[in-house]
């Protein structure tokens, strides 16, 4: 384990990169960040490695950012921290990415699936993303990718009311592949891993990049969510309602 971050793989070419932080809800810190980065970096760059799937623990995925660490330094804004460069990379990995959703997937470990080329989901799966709610805005290209997978008016629902989906509503969207009990969820999603992972990987990958479509769009909206996203941070909406939440207090503007 790394810094709550558990990195096994396996000999069919499939990575399990678990978020391993229960007590925090498996919300993310930094030094999270900086692992799951290093975990897809080295994927693209070993022929061994040809799928990696993302999973949480038995009833949560992750919370999101942990605001304490992510706020601890405020001089740093958005875009030097890891959560950004986490992002990144993995808007541009070229390793087929699964992700096994159980239980609570609050911000980015909503937008995260949005990455994945498969997305399955136990029945107690919950989607959330309270950026605005925050005074922040939406990260990880999801102002422009859910558009694109549930129209403008449902990803306005999600994007600014934070709406929550559950794992039937996720997966009538379209945002899911399918939702299954818990206990089978991780071992379907690495099956389907290995299936992925056992495919002609020339055409795997030139498959996948056409499905994904132009990735210079998906960068372009990610880079213009950075810098509106530092500019929210330094506003004083957002500190105000990111120590309301921390402090658990209503803040006086929400009153």
């Amino acid at each position: 384990m790394t810094d709550h971050v558990t990195i096994s793989d396996g000999r069919n070419g499939v990575r399990l990169v678990v978020i391993d932080r229960p007590q925090k809800k498996n919300a993310l810190t930094g030094a999270m960040y900086d692992a799951m980065r290093v975990a897809l970096e080295e994927a693209d760059a070993s022929a061994a490695i040809r799928a990696v799937v993302f999973a949480g623990q038995p009833g949560m995925f992750s919370a999101g950012n942990d605001l304490s660490d992510f706020l601890a330094q405020p001089e740093r804004g958005f875009s030097d921290k890891p959560a950004l460069r986490f992002i990144r990379q993995l808007a541009r990995t070229e390793t087929p990415l699964v992700a096994a959703v159980d239980g609570v997937a609050v911000g980015i470990g909503a937008t995260l699936t949005l990455h994945c080329d498969l997305v399955y989901a136990s029945p107690v799966a919950r989607l959330r993303m309270p950026f605005v709610e925050l005074g922040l805005v939406p990260e990880a290209a999801s102002s422009y990718l859910l558009p694109l997978r549930v129209g403008r008016l449902k990803a306005t629902e999600l994007l600014l009311l934070s709406e929550t989906l559950d794992a039937d509503a996720a997966h009538a969207l379209g945002l899911v592949n399918a939702v299954m009990p818990a206990d089978m969820l991780l071992d379907h999603a690495l099956a389907q891993a290995a299936r992925l992972a056992a495919l002609p990987q020339g055409a795997l990958a030139a498959s996948r990049r056409l499905i994904r479509g132009d990735r210079d769009r998906v960068e372009a909206a990610l880079e213009a969510e950075a810098k509106a996203f530092d500019a929210q941070l330094q506003s004083p909406e957002s500190r105000e309602r990111l120590q309301a939440f921390l402090s658990r207090a209503k803040p006086a503007s929400a009153l």
